[in-house]
């Protein structure tokens, strides 16, 4: 158990270690080392523009280019590239020298913890078997059982711990390669940087390979001059030594020979005056191109920053515009959204107030018709009180005793009364007059008179 505790912990440093730096790698104890070098990363940065350029052009053109302090300038940035290198390499072998003693202490500790514990098995399937045929301690069963359940949470922690290292790992993993995804497009754009420069200075050794190559054509031409006259003195030396190599009579008084060393000097001396003036002027010409040339060169090179420098900044503004688009875009979605919701509610809410307000009318409509109706009962019913008042007046008098020829207050005639269910009613329209049904016939011998009242309920 305390075996198995103590390397548990270092396999899980060893991976996060590898997870972190999967060049170079280290363990103490439980823990992982991780080994970087960030001046070899600043090295090769700074190195690189000088690799690029030696390997780019020549030496002479070099030579032609740089003055002497650019010339130290590029030697200490190619000593400086050198080191690093050469770091680079110890740098290498120190983590092949790690890596291998890690092998080797993993395999040492791997190999001694793993021992065969095959015949273990065996022994305690032997014991199962004889207690399922004799029967069996019960303590003994419980040692057995004690440890199964120890030997099975073993299994466990060592699953939990390769997985938290597998998460560890997937979770460093995508980490580093954020890292190194930037220091790649760190590295693109430096490397594109370089070679515009390098590109941009190309037409410098070509232009220089020209004039250089012109430069021999005419260096050609005066060497092929220069031997033509050789030549042509040669011929005229020769036939004049050809004359001169008969008879010689020598006269003291003839005119002084011609002296041909002297002319050859000064022959000599014009050619190479001529040469050297030719050689200053092609030197004057080829320094005044260079100055051209590095003018040129420095002026594109201002050009080509502002120009980088403002496809940059048109970038950067591209990236927040759109970024502002899309911010738009999604605000417009969810104003969309939220008003076709609203829309939905509403109408909603419309549809059921408009079924409110559909039974509101239905109701209103069945209360107006009550409403007529129990106004025409009520028109009714004041009807009949009307008459009913009249014809309780009529009894009181009839029963007080009055005289049977004082006429009752009939209403006029012409007039409609009320009328009385049935079709009883008062007056020219179907009223009670002297012939109604309601008063008995008129008797001259009678003193009494006998009523009767017909009432119809509706």
């Amino acid at each position: 158990m305390c075996a198995w505790q103590g390397l548990l912990p270092g396999v899980l440093g060893l991976r996060r270690g590898a997870c972190l730096a999967p060049s170079l790698l280290g363990a103490c104890g439980g823990g992982g080392l991780s080994v970087t070098s960030s001046c070899f990363l600043a090295g090769l940065r700074g190195g690189s523009y000088a690799c690029s350029l030696g390997g780019g052009s020549g030496s002479g053109v070099l030579d032609v280019l740089l003055g002497g302090s650019e010339k130290v300038t590029m030697q200490n940035l190619s000593d400086c590239l050198a080191s690093y290198l050469d770091k680079v390499r110890a740098l290498e072998a120190a983590n092949a020298n790690l890596e291998v003693k890690i092998r080797d202490w993993y395999q040492r500790q791997s190999s001694g913890l793993a021992c065969d514990y095959s015949h273990y098995f065996k022994i305690i399937q032997d014991l199962r078997s004889k207690k399922a045929a004799e029967g069996l301690t019960e303590p003994l069963a419980l040692h057995i059982l004690a440890a199964a359940i120890d030997n099975a949470s073993f299994v466990l922690q060592i699953d939990k711990a390769r997985l938290a290292a597998d998460d560890v790992r997937t979770k460093w993993g995508w980490v580093l390669a954020a890292r190194g995804r930037e220091r790649y497009e760190n590295e693109l754009c430096l490397r594109q940087r370089v070679e515009a420069d390098i590109n941009g200075l190309r037409r410098g050794p070509d232009e220089l390979t020209m004039t250089c190559s012109d430069l021999e054509m005419q260096i050609e031409g005066l060497t092929e001059e220069l031997a033509y006259l050789k030549r042509n003195h040669e011929e005229e030396m020769n036939a004049l030594s050809g004359r001169t190599g008969g008879d010689v009579s020598v006269e003291m008084d003839a005119a002084p020979g011609v002296d041909l060393s002297r002319i050859l000097n000064e022959m000599r001396d014009q050619y190479e005056q001529m040469a050297e003036k030719n050689r200053r002027e092609a030197e004057a010409w080829f320094f005044s191109k260079r100055e051209e040339l590095n003018c040129e060169v420095a002026t594109n090179t201002e050009a080509l920053q502002s120009s980088k420098s403002e496809i940059s900044e048109l970038r950067r503004s591209v990236q927040n515009l759109e970024m502002e688009l899309q911010s738009q875009l999604r605000m417009k979605a969810s104003l969309e959204n939220s008003l076709a919701e609203t829309e939905a509610c509403y109408g909603a809410q419309l549809v059921q107030l408009q079924g409110l307000i559909s039974g509101v009318k239905v109701h209103l409509a069945q209360l107006r018709c009550d409403m007529e109706w129990q106004n025409q009962e009520y028109q009714v019913l004041l009807d009949v009180k009307t008459r009913l008042k009249q014809e309780i007046a009529t009894y009181r008098h009839l029963l007080e005793g009055e005289d049977a020829h004082t006429p009752p207050p009939w209403p006029p005639v012409g007039r409609p009364g009320p009328v009385l269910p049935g079709g009883l009613g008062w007056g020219a329209e179907g009223g009670a007059g002297p012939d109604s049904p309601c008063l008995p016939p008129r008797s001259a011998t009678a003193t009494s008179r006998q009523v009767r009242t017909i009432v119809e309920e509706v």
